[in-house]
């Protein structure tokens, strides 16, 4: 439990940031899936598309903190990889 204003103020920061940390991590995973779903089944249109989306979302997680720039980066060119590798 918190002892003063200003640290039970930042405990109350800390629950909220972790919550829409949380969601945007989570949205990252599940976009991930789809793109990489599209990869095994070898639809390289589908993949595409799903990929731009998950561009999209990784750099908003990015930019709002919830992972780091560089992981975000790291998928993206990744799954860029593995899409163009489809025949």
């Amino acid at each position: 439990m918190a002892n003063t204003k200003s640290a039970a103020k930042r405990a109350r920061q800390t629950t909220t940031r972790t919550k829409r940390n949380r969601s945007l991590v989570t949205g990252v995973k599940k976009q991930q899936k789809r793109v990489r779903a599209a990869v095994v089944s070898g639809k390289k249109d589908v993949a595409l598309e799903e990929n731009r989306k998950l561009a999209s979302i990784l750099d908003k997680a990015a930019k709002r903190g919830a992972i780091h720039g560089n992981a975000a980066s790291r998928s993206k060119s990744r799954l860029t990889k593995a899409i163009t590798a489809i025949a």
